[in-house]
């Protein structure tokens, strides 16, 4: 039997699929077998690691392993970009890499891949995204040349009402508990925060329109892995102990990430998650149906609907409102992206729910009003450079102005339309030239007010995300592209856990308050509504000679909750301004500002002197001459970069990758790096 999809690719048959793919995954890709190690000498095969004079398969476990479990590490110096012939993906774990890779490897799509490593991401990396979340999607069918942006954001249930986060009920206007000291904290781990999964169904959807391997086989490299065991990694093991007291709340969260004795599982042990591998077993054979209705759509609505729990103690927990019929009436959307052109390029973003595509599309039309190439930064190495001062006011003063469009108007247009003409007007060049007209070279905006539309209705601002997220770039050989956003909301999600995956805790992305002294706020709950994101999956064109989009350039995004618009657009500029590569433009130095007087410059990176309260450091204290407040935290971005590129000499495009140092990620293709 031979499948074929309506992208024209033919399929390996479906047991010689399921063959290739598990021999590949996660042991034996690019015929390394048993060893898991090749002579630097022998014919370069895909999917493999460089270490030292030899190339090793991710997750073999020997020296050089990518996959290794390290301690966490706010930045990792050293980074190499990696390149690839005609296929690569980049994600934050390299195991999920490695699975990705793998499916490229056996001529799968770029969807195909990313249903893999989704389903790895959701073991390796639950703190941050699964089974139990939502995701947006962006795609580019390189035949058809069209770009196509996929919704599987988590809905409210239809039960919800405007108060449904921050009252018990009409009756009872307490916060819901659990109370952990503050409302969204109390809300986020209470059934409230709970909306109806989507990222699965976002999936399938996708895979029917892109796909080409058979679903069943996609999901064998997560069962592998969830059967076997596979080691705790540093992000996964620093997330476990930071929710501990969190996760003692409900039992069976506390029997998967915590030892019988109740301490956290520790960074390199082994672990497994039978449920995991069966939940995607029945996922497998079944589809997403077999997920949104049935014992696992149950065992979701049942936990939800929890009233207490604890394993040491026993808390009060408000329940949720989600009914099954919530879950099986989930519809995944496609959705129109938002494009528009900055310099020699087309961008390409998603659109509502998800403020992302239109607050990067606004900063950077802003941005076109000025000269970014001579404010480059002061010194450019392996790990980005130092930007210029000039550069991060500007860019910062920029995002304020998108920030506050975004936080005013931007919301589920399906609920709340967007101004004037709705993206058009938002993106507008004429509007977007009078907005940097508002900033000044010698003084920062500090906070900004929004635009005005002729026909904007009175309205309210919210600003409220949280940041447990992560993201992948996948180009498959075909040319087509995929960028991929997924999350659960606040690291560890809900704490709700149910057979081998967290619950979000998306609904806290709505505004708490539906109002406030200013009128009705965009983002408020509503039944069946989806909560705003800043998730920005965006892929870059250049721009023809008539105008119109031209060929791939370049594939980004990252988790970051609000912050992700900032990472963004500091990758677009580092590479389309600066011309930095992969690596570079994503190590870069994080910079930005969402609207208020605080500047962020990242005091993570090795380029930023932190001694001294940061009064050492030339960029810091030109941002205070400026009138900036400034911050140099850390930032823990998630930044996933292909760039296509023509080497000098060379007759055909390469692709480049960078993976963010701040996190645990890779970058694999089909050449050795």
């Amino acid at each position: 039997m031979k499948f074929v999809n309506k992208t024209g690719v033919a399929n390996l048959p479906n047991w010689r699929w399921l063959g290739a793919l598990a021999a590949l995954a996660l042991g034996g890709c690019g015929g390394a077998g048993s060893t898991g190690v090749v002579n630097a000498f022998s014919i370069p095969q895909p999917c493999l690691q460089k270490s030292g004079s030899n190339t090793v398969v991710v997750g073999s476990g020997l020296p050089g392993d990518p996959a290794i479990p390290e301690p966490q590490s706010g930045y990792r110096s050293g980074i190499q970009p990696v390149s690839a012939g005609t296929f690569m993906v980049v994600t934050a774990n390299p195991l999920a890499t490695q699975a990705g890779c793998s499916v490229l490897a056996s001529g799968g799509t770029a969807v195909d891949a990313a249903v893999a490593v989704q389903a790895v991401l959701g073991l390796v990396e639950p703190q941050s995204s699964g089974l139990g979340g939502g995701a947006f999607m962006l795609h580019y069918n390189a035949n058809t040349k069209v770009v196509q942006s996929y919704d599987g954001r988590e809905t409210a249930p239809a039960a919800a009402t405007e108060d449904y986060l921050r009252y018990v009920s009409a009756a009872d206007k307490t916060n819901p508990l659990p109370n952990l000291g503050q409302s969204f904290l109390s809300t986020k781990a209470s059934g409230r925060s709970i909306g109806t999964p989507g990222a699965l169904r976002m999936l399938e959807l996708a895979h029917q329109d892109n796909g080409s391997q058979p679903w069943a086989g996609l999901f064998q490299p997560g069962i592998k892995l969830a059967t076997d065991g596979f080691a705790i990694s540093g992000r996964m093991a620093s997330a476990i102990s930071g929710a501990r007291d969190d996760l003692l709340r409900d039992p069976e969260a506390a029997a998967y990430f915590l030892n019988n004795d109740y301490t956290p599982k520790a960074l390199g042990s082994t672990i497994k998650n039978p449920a995991y591998a069966a939940t995607l077993g029945t996922i497998a054979q079944g589809g997403a149906n077999a997920f949104y209705t049935g014992p696992i759509a149950q065992s979701i609505v049942d936990k939800i609907k929890v009233t207490t729990g604890g394993v040491t103690s026993t808390v009060a927990i408000t329940p949720g409102l989600t009914e099954l019929s919530d879950l099986a009436n989930y519809k995944a959307v496609r959705r129109t992206p938002v494009c528009g052109t900055y310099r020699n390029t087309w961008v390409c973003g998603m659109g509502p729910p998800s403020s992302g595509g239109i607050a990067v599309g606004q900063t950077l039309g802003i941005l076109e009003n000025f000269d970014l190439a001579a404010a480059a930064p002061t010194l450019i190495n392996a790990e980005g450079g130092k930007p210029s001062v000039l550069a991060v006011h500007l860019v910062s003063e920029a995002e304020r102005l998108a920030y506050a469009d975004r936080n005013k108007y931007v919301a589920d247009s399906d609920f709340v339309a967007l101004p004037g003409n709705g993206v058009a007007s938002m993106l507008d060049k004429n509007y977007l030239k009078s907005r940097a007209s508002l900033i000044s070279s010698t003084r920062s905006l500090g906070t900004a007010e929004a635009g005005v539309f002729s026909n904007a209705v009175v309205l309210g601002s919210s600003a409220t995300e949280g940041k447990g997220t992560t993201h992948m770039s996948i180009v498959d050989k075909f040319g087509n592209v995929v960028v991929m956003t997924t999350t659960i909301e606040s690291g560890m999600g809900s704490f709700h856990f149910t057979r081998g995956f967290l619950l979000n805790n998306q609904l806290t992305d709505f505004s708490f308050a539906p109002s406030d002294t200013s009128g009705p706020i965009a983002n408020r709950v509503a039944p069946l509504k989806r909560p705003r994101s800043s998730m920005a999956p965006t892929i870059v064109f250049n721009k023809a000679a008539d105008g119109s989009r031209g060929d791939f350039l370049m594939a980004t995004g990252s988790p970051g909750g609000a912050s992700i618009i900032q990472f963004v657009v500091k990758t677009l500029v580092s590479a389309i301004d600066w011309k930095l590569n992969a690596q570079q433009a994503t190590s870069m130095v994080n910079f930005g500002a969402a609207n208020s007087p605080t500047t962020g410059v990242g005091g993570e990176h090795p380029s930023i002197d932190v001694s001294n309260s940061g009064l050492n450091d030339p960029l810091l204290n030109g941002l205070r001459s400026l009138g900036h407040t400034v911050s140099f935290a850390a930032q823990s971005s998630g930044v996933s970069t292909i760039i296509k590129t023509q080497p000098a000499g060379q007759s055909a495009p390469v692709f480049v990758g960078g993976a963010d140092p701040r996190r645990e990620g890779l970058a694999l293709g089909d050449t050795l790096p």
